[in-house]
């Protein structure tokens, strides 16, 4: 089983709220941008992929109790995201490949352990 900060360090992922969660179990992903999918489908001690950038992800991250969300692209976020990420709780990462990449790349390193 990875944590948070072993996963963010094998992708090369950008940490964008410090040490928050940092040392969250992640045991499996799940990737959409569409908020009821993720709350039907997601996982225990997930991280999700999604491009959504809004603060009700936040409130679904932590209704499911998300162990991060990884933003693709090396999109934007605004420091008020980032900031009401960090009261949350919630670990925020971000990485260049797209989502579907980022995908293959989490299922793989999972997979090793």
């Amino acid at each position: 089983m990875m944590t948070v900060r072993e996963l963010a360090e094998a992708l090369g992922l950008e940490v964008l709220t410090g040490q928050t969660n940092l040392m969250r179990p992640v045991r499996s992903g799940y990737t959409s941008d569409l908020l009821s999918d993720v709350i039907a489908n997601i996982g225990d001690d997930a991280v999700w992929i999604t491009i959504q950038r809004h603060v009700n992800i936040l409130g679904v991250a932590k209704l499911k109790d998300v162990s991060a969300i990884i933003i693709p692209r090396k999109l934007g976020l605004e420091e008020s995201f980032l900031e009401k990420a960090r009261q949350e709780g919630i670990a925020i990462l971000r990485g260049a490949p797209s989502a579907f990449e980022l995908s293959a790349l989490v299922y793989e390193h999972l997979k090793r352990g």
